[in-house]
């Protein structure tokens, strides 16, 4: 597939109302423009799109469809429920209908604690969360990385800071592909700048970060590192259910370069996928993409849709990593 041209950055974007609050004397502050990203993808888009929880091959050929329908450009497809979860078979077909229209593949490396027999996940700490318990867990996740990425995968999703560190330094040694992309979820996503910093140093090439943070807050983080940003204009509900539509131009200004995902509130869990949720899985797809194309249709609106990065990018650029001393 040919790739677009970066589109350009909207000259004159508008803010949300501000023409006809400032006639009834609610004129909106002056934007700072210290506060602005300095930061770009490297084929100097400041956007791109990613729909998450697509499950399996029948639910991405859904989010396909309904892409084409509405006229929805796509970046990146992720999913969540895990490798371990998805046949070899499975995986190829993901994989061939992704490389056919230049999208990024992005799946779930394996065992997480909210599956495992270890209790303190289960209590109101939450304990370790979705980390990966014992070396047993951590080899899985590597086992996961493997089989994906000799299937064809380059995109692995990892909750776990030391499942992050060892893929990264099985990148640079080879055991896995040089152009591999990690992506950290959202699930153990930084919430101040010096942890983005060290997910950055710890190989990561794009950060899910929590979508309650401040606008003020992706400010702090882009002053400290370049590492792409991911970021749920609406957050499933086990993510606090935020919908920030009306925020998206200043969330691209503040926290570019930013993958938008567009996620589903008020929708049953999905994770792990099976047939017994197939209806439920292709109903909350297709909205996602629906809820993808009121995005865009927003920024347009509001001349802010420009700097898109070219359909087909996905690398994130050079980016700073801890030394690997063993």
């Amino acid at each position: 597939m040919q790739r677009s041209p970066v589109s350009a950055p909207s000259a004159e974007a508008r803010r949300p109302g501000a023409a006809a609050l400032a006639r009834v004397g609610h004129r909106a502050p002056d934007l700072d423009p210290a506060d602005a990203s300095p930061h770009t993808f490297p084929d100097g888009g400041t956007w791109r799109t990613e729909i998450p929880s697509v499950e399996g091959p029948e639910a991405l050929a859904t989010v396909l469809e309904e892409s084409a329908r509405l006229d929805v450009p796509i970046h990146r497809i992720s999913q969540g429920s895990g490798i371990w979860m998805l046949s070899d078979a499975e995986i190829t077909a993901m994989v061939t209908a992704c490389a056919e229209r230049d999208i990024e593949l992005c799946l779930f490396t394996g065992p997480r604690g909210t599956w495992d027999t270890g209790a303190a996940a289960r209590t109101d700490s939450g304990g370790g969360g979705l980390r990966a318990r014992g070396h047993d867990a951590l080899a899985g996740c590597v086992e996961d990385a493997l089989r994906a990425t000799e299937l064809g995968v380059r995109c692995l999703l990892v909750a776990d800071e030391g499942v992050l560190w060892t893929l990264h330094r099985l990148r640079a040694n080879g055991a896995l592909p040089a152009d591999t992309t990690l992506k950290v979820s959202a699930l153990i996503g930084p919430v101040n700048p010096a942890s983005y910093a060290v997910f950055e140093r710890l190989g990561a090439d794009s950060v899910n970060v929590p979508s309650d943070l401040t606008l003020a807050q992706l400010t702090e983080i882009r002053r400290q590192s370049a590492a792409p940003m991911d970021f749920y204009v609406e957050a499933p509900d086990d993510l606090g259910g935020f919908v920030r539509m009306y925020e998206v131009a200043e969330l691209i200004r503040r926290g570019g370069p930013i993958y938008l995902k567009f996620g589903l509130s008020k929708a049953q869990g999905i994770y792990p996928y099976g047939a017994h949720l197939r209806e439920h899985a292709l109903a909350t797809a297709r909205e996602r993409v629906r809820r993808g194309r009121l995005v865009l249709d927003l920024l347009a609106r509001h001349g802010a849709d420009g700097g898109m990065s070219p359909l087909g990018a996905r690398l994130p650029g050079p980016l700073r990593r801890f030394p690997d001393e063993t």
